[in-house]
């Protein structure tokens, strides 16, 4: 998916303009740059972990809290 497809879609769903959309990818993947960059992983909650090294890696798994896991699992239980 483009960037130009995500923030139409982050628009959408979140009831804001296509642009105040695209600001806030800019805002939160210049984040995850910036945390690489300087040696640092970046967790997306559900999505997986960009992590730093000499060429950056994107791990698909899932980076929540160990609590968190159990919490969200015995939800689903119910």
């Amino acid at each position: 998916m483009k960037k130009e497809e995500l923030a139409k879609r982050l628009a959408k769903e979140s009831g804001i303009s296509t642009a105040a959309a695209a600001d806030q990818l800019d805002g939160i993947l210049s984040g995850i740059l910036r945390r690489v960059r300087q040696g640092h992983s970046a967790c997306l909650p559900g999505l997986g972990t960009f992590r730093p090294g000499a060429k950056p890696e994107f791990h698909f798994e899932d980076c929540l809290p160990s609590g968190a896991r159990s919490a969200k699992a015995k939800k689903g239980s119910r």
